[in-house]
């Protein structure tokens, strides 16, 4: 079976390429001008060309589907040279303005990718480990949902995005896949999208974190918290019983001071369960000595699931009590909700355009 070329980096390409400075126009055609072929690309040799395509494939993810949320969220379906299907969403974070046909400032964006077709997780608040966990997905993979989705909405090279690692599946259970697909990402010959773009969230595998810190990729890093007990978070996160809360935020404070300086915590309010104001404080403690952000995430329905979202007012209070207590924190808007594009309601299924 020939090798996805996208799964290579710069450097794996140039020793597979003779002479070597091939591989930076090869990188050039794919990330930047988005060919589609190795035939497309016209100023390398015909026997290169022919060589490359008898040992490589360049197989970037088919959209199958495309659905858009009255917000703009949009959601796409996107096949795998198995048949098996990711779902990622581009979110619009703020629009495009213009004056007189002039454009003052471009439109932004942010990229959700999924890293393995399901999850072994089983966290109790989310769809996509409902279907099971199939596989991880390659480097490549990961790399190829960014291209097409560029490709697709007809984007510039020079057009910056912010990627987060918040699709289906769990990041650092693909650890080795993952830091190779931000290494691509951020190379200048492929996407190069600055580090500060780029955040990876975990539910907490203790010491994968540990590694993911030893790679010094320079990445944002976000934990889906959810709970500030061990025995509620168990109940929410079944990988808690392996790493629990203390060992979590323990690898949080070893991490590099550059990049600690960035951690996310993800707090999903489920009412009557962890939103109250006690958990607040309890949250509070946690944190403390640790600079970070806390994003409040309303819980979104999602059919076979018990949890009711909290109030707004309970919400609110959560929020407050932190901000009084100089905790930067804020209640995250869901976005893409009516596609089924918002957190935890990802699933590899056939979306209706």
């Amino acid at each position: 079976m020939k090798q996805n070329i996208l799964d290579l980096s710069l450097d794996e390409l140039a020793l597979a390429v003779n002479p070597k400075f091939r591989a930076k126009q090869i990188f050039g055609w794919i990330y930047k001008k988005y060919a589609s072929s190795f035939e497309t690309m016209s100023d390398l040799p015909k026997d290169l060309r022919v060589s490359l395509s008898e040992r490589f494939v360049l197989a970037l993810p088919i959209i199958k589907s495309t659905q858009v949320s009255a917000d703009g969220t949009e959601k796409y379906l996107l096949e795998l040279y198995d048949g098996h299907t990711v779902e990622v969403v581009l979110l619009m974070m703020k629009e495009e303005k213009k004056e007189d046909e002039k454009t003052l400032k471009e439109a932004q964006y942010t990229i959700c990718i999924s890293s393995q077709v399901g999850c072994k997780i089983g966290c109790a608040f989310c769809m996509t480990a409902k279907g099971g966990f199939v596989r991880d997905l390659s480097a490549g993979e990961i790399v190829g949902q960014i291209l097409a989705i560029r490709e697709a909405k007809n984007f510039d090279e020079n057009k910056k995005m912010n990627i987060v690692y918040m699709g289906m599946g769990e990041p650092l259970d693909n650890l080795e896949n993952v830091i190779k697909s931000v290494q691509i990402i951020t190379s200048k010959e492929a996407l190069d999208i600055s580090p500060k773009r780029i955040t990876v969230s975990t539910s907490g595998i203790a010491p994968k974190i540990k590694k993911l810190a030893e790679a010094n990729l320079g990445i944002n890093l976000a934990i889906s918290l959810h709970a500030v007990d061990d025995a509620t978070r168990e109940k929410i996160i079944p990988l808690n019983k392996a790493y629990d809360i203390r060992s979590v935020i323990d690898e949080v404070r070893k991490f590099p001071a550059d990049n600690r300086k960035k951690v996310l915590f993800e707090y999903l309010l489920l009412n009557g369960v962890n939103d109250d104001l006690e958990s607040a404080k309890k949250l509070l403690k946690l944190l403390n000595g640790i600079d970070a952000k806390v994003n409040l995430i309303n819980f979104n329905n999602c059919e076979g699931l018990e949890f009711k979202r909290t109030t707004r007012s309970r919400a609110e209070e959560f929020r407050d009590f932190l901000l009084f207590k100089n905790i930067n924190c804020a209640i995250r808007v869901s976005r893409g909700q009516d596609i089924d594009g918002a957190c935890g309601q990802l699933r590899e299924r056939v979306c209706e355009a």
